[in-house]
């Protein structure tokens, strides 16, 4: 190994004394390859343990906590009992070489699909207009009753509930990417005038809830990890200014990593008083090592992990690049960083070795990725 790389393979303490062997975690990723109930597929499970072996943290895609929160095609459920042996297959491989199973709760909210959910249902903190996963059109979400939102609280418990049994090292709230989490948190998406409307009041709620499940039934070293999106485009939105405050009260609850979603992990806050400045390293800043903080965004080669690590956090999140070569943390413990595979072929024989509704979405140019062909790269 180029001795430069070294302190990406240098093991980390979590607050709950869980010891990861490395720096590196897999992104939860949408790969729309689970069976249409939602149990884990056949093609998942060799997918999800090449990309699991060598990494120390292994992030599942994210998986439903109740039907009215599916937002993809083929996305996985954790949601009932008849999903623990499915789940408890996946974490079984994901734990093989070493790697700490997480599986990361969600619940798309406004952004589940109607073609998806029950009775074509979706429903949000306030009724919103939405385009979601894959869609060309606008569909409307309802706003939630308050007893519709306690349940939802409660489906992020047993979800976690469902998790321990499975096997799982650990859980993460999915609070990113303008899903129910993420919408309760926003101005944008909710405008409610009951008690529900104060931004931080659903996110925590969901963070105890799963906290006193973790407490009741899983083991002391049983993970909790949190995702967020720390800014919006979206007008009033998530500014840093409030993710400022969210950063404070998570970062003294009984959680052991936040997780901070960026699709590129250098990008600088776009207004507010904190305008032009970087935004990990306001997170870093704020959360003062309380937690560790897992940084994500566009890394694809073993000098981006490296930067990535040196903007101050303490994990290195990999996604897609983990997807076009599933040996890339290999290829640098083993000083073969120039082999690394870092560029979508789509004429590869081997697909890439992903599961072929993933390699399709690929080669359609669905998601941004650097690729050998000149298709477009955006969605």
């Amino acid at each position: 190994m180029n001795t430069k790389y070294e302190p990406l393979f240098k093991s980390l303490t979590l607050p709950n004394g869980v010891e990861l062997k490395n720096r590196f975690v897999l992104a939860p990723l949408t790969h729309v390859s689970s069976n249409d109930d939602g149990s884990i597929s056949d093609i998942e499970i060799p997918y999800i343990e090449k990309r699991s072996k060598d990494v120390g943290l292994s992030i599942t895609a994210a998986s439903y906590v109740e039907p009215l929160g599916k937002a993809f095609p083929g996305q996985p459920s954790v949601s009932k009992d008849a999903d623990i042996e499915g789940l408890r297959q996946q974490a079984e491989v994901m734990k093989k070489n070493g790697a700490k199973a997480v599986i990361q709760i969600h619940h798309g909210g406004a952004m589940s699909l109607p073609g998806l959910t029950p009775n074509s249902d979706v429903a949000a903190p306030s009724e919103v207009e939405v385009k979601g996963f894959g869609q060309q059109e606008k569909h409307t979400a309802r706003a939630l009753t308050e007893e519709e939102i306690e349940h939802s609280i409660e489906s992020f418990a047993r979800a976690t509930k469902i998790a321990i049994d499975a096997g799982f090292d650990g859980v993460e709230i999915h609070g990113a990417n303008h899903y129910l989490i993420h919408q309760f948190f926003s101005p944008y998406y909710n405008r409610r005038e009951d008690k529900w409307g104060d931004h931080l009041k659903y996110p925590v709620a969901v963070v105890d809830a799963v906290t006193k499940v973790v407490q009741e039934h899983g083991a002391p070293d049983f993970i909790v990890g949190y995702r967020f999106s720390p800014e919006e485009a979206e007008s009033p939105g998530i500014s840093m200014e409030l993710t400022q405050k969210l950063v404070d009260v998570l970062s003294e609850k009984p959680l052991d990593y936040l997780h901070v979603s960026l699709f590129d992990i250098h990008s600088k806050t776009r207004e507010g008083k904190f305008e032009g400045e970087t935004r990990i390293n306001l997170i870093s800043e704020w959360v003062n090592g309380r937690k560790p903080v897992i940084g994500i965004g566009s890394i694809f080669t073993a000098d981006d992990a490296l930067n990535a690590l040196n903007t101050g956090v303490e994990l290195v999140g990999i996604g897609r690049e983990l997807l076009l070569d599933h040996e890339f943390v290999a290829k640098i413990e083993q000083g073969k960083e120039d082999e690394i595979i870092s560029e979508f072929d789509p004429e590869r024989t081997d697909l890439h070795e992903l599961p072929e509704p993933l390699w399709k979405q690929f080669n359609a140019g669905f998601y941004p990725l650097p690729r050998k062909d000149e298709k477009s790269t955006t969605n």
